[in-house]
């Protein structure tokens, strides 16, 4: 079938997610038709870096074939086995013991979910059946970050902390609330770490004292904020977090969907700061995008309180037709094994040395006011006047320039809304892939520095 005819299929039937809907039907979509390692091909035969690994996701790159005999070997086998009524399948079972042995601490519980927004649905659900079974009822509102980013479902939308996850979706519910993200770049406490993570910790405590402590259930927060903008906070701060929740008596759940299997270096992002939540969402990595599946992992402590005071004999009311889906279990096995045995995991590392290294060089450019970079996961601030960090005007409508030039350059990148570029490059990029990275992005600041009206607003 042609493009264009595939375009007029996408126009009129595919609706397509956190787009402007009349937009896309003026836009058209552009049609992916292939990859392999780092580079994706468009129905057009033009070639991408794809600088972005998807949606923060396809963590060892496309294209490899022992994920692909994984899947169907299982399919052959065993296509489909329910979760419920005790049932369960060989790679559920192989997945769930394999995350339990490489995740932080006493995180040996694990429940499969789809993907990353109803791993945050599952945590907020069995959250309140934690405390309403061990006697504790009143502790329903939950905290997150501004900025913040826990999903689009129903519940998880109002922990998200993005205006447009919220305008016209009744979201948040009165039972959830934000304090300031740490974001050093932009907090007006000041960008010394101390001082930052100094404040955090105080908005976590006024705020549980705002709303009585017999009443907060929760802290949600991502090690590093992603949609927010790569928000990257001071060494010691998620530690000072989860202190602090643990002193408030309120769990500690850590949002890894995006950081999580070797993003940030480690294979979670919590082992940074040496943190053991109480409960991690995680998706992404953990299929590389293979496959649709996320996990909630749950300490030792908060499954043995809801196992031990749930009603005897009585189901706990929470499932998924395709949770444990044995395909997506086996594509999991592959990809953890392809991340500790493959070499991808030690790849992801000296590869993101590299590109720390050559995004801070770009910190000179007359756009960049900050770069921030922790592994291979990054995002790139621009500002009309570094001095002051003047954000660039609406009206200049540079993330749209970036999109634009981006793509003519043969890379693929983030370009949010509030001139924020995100990074996150498959953990299999070689040497060369960083360098090209760096060198069609540095491109693309250059063609929208050579836009007249915003060199006229450097000047």
């Amino acid at each position: 079938m042609r493009p264009n005819s595939l375009i007029e299929l996408d126009r009129d039937h595919l609706i397509h997610p956190v787009i402007s809907w009349k937009g896309h039907e003026a836009r058209g979509a552009t049609v992916l038709q292939s990859a392999q390692g780092a580079t994706l091909t468009d129905a057009e035969g033009h070639t991408l870096l794809d600088g972005f690994s998807g949606l923060w996701c396809v963590n060892v790159g496309y294209g490899h074939e022992s994920i692909v005999e994984a899947a169907a070997e299982q399919m052959r086998r065993l296509p489909y086995a329910t979760g419920y009524f005790h049932f369960s399948s060989e790679p559920a079972i192989r997945l769930a013991a394999r995350l339990a042995e490489l995740a932080p601490g006493d995180l040996n519980h694990v429940y499969f979910t789809l993907g990353g927004s109803d791993a945050v649905d599952s945590a907020v659900r069995f959250i309140r059946y934690y405390y309403n079974v061990t006697g504790r009822p009143t502790k329903k509102h939950m905290i997150a970050l501004e900025r913040g980013y826990h999903g689009s479902s129903t519940v998880g939308a109002g922990l998200t902390a993005i205006p447009a996850f919220h305008d016209g979706f009744d979201a948040p519910t009165p039972l959830q609330h934000h304090i300031p993200s740490p974001y050093p770049y932009r907090n007006p406490a000041g960008d010394d770490d101390a001082v930052v993570i100094a404040a955090s910790v105080a908005a976590l405590k006024a705020k549980v004292e705002e709303l009585g402590a017999d009443n907060v259930a929760a802290f949600f927060a991502e090690p590093i904020q992603g949609s927010g903008g790569v928000i990257v906070p001071p060494d010691g701060w998620l530690t000072a977090m989860r202190e602090a929740a643990r002193d408030l008596d309120i769990l500690f759940v850590a949002d890894e969907v995006i950081t999580g299997f070797g993003r940030t270096g480690p294979l979670f992002g919590c082992e940074h700061d040496g943190v053991v939540p109480d409960l991690m969402t995680t998706a992404k990595g953990l299929t590389s995008g293979y496959s649709p599946m996320g996990a909630v992992l749950m300490s030792d402590r908060i499954y043995r309180a809801i196992a031990d005071h749930a009603p005897a004999g009585k189901p706990i009311g929470h499932g998924f037709t395709y949770s444990a889906h044995p395909v997506s279990a086996a594509v999991g096995l592959e990809v953890l094994r392809l991340y500790t045995e493959g070499g991808i995991l030690e790849n992801g590392r000296r590869a993101g040395a590299r590109f720390t290294a050559g995004l801070e060089r770009l910190a000179d450019h007359p756009l960049v006011g900050d770069v921030r970079v922790r592994g291979l996961l990054a995002g790139v601030e621009l500002v009309t006047d570094k001095a002051k960090r003047t954000k660039p005007s609406p009206d200049l409508g540079i993330s749209g320039h970036l999109a634009r030039f981006g793509y003519k350059n043969g890379v693929i990148f983030r370009a949010f809304a509030d001139d924020i570029v995100g990074f996150a490059p498959p953990l299999c990029c070689t040497d060369e892939d960083i360098d090209t990275l760096l060198a069609r992005f540095e491109q693309t600041l250059n063609d929208v520095l050579d836009l007249a009206d915003v060199r006229a607003a450097l000047a």
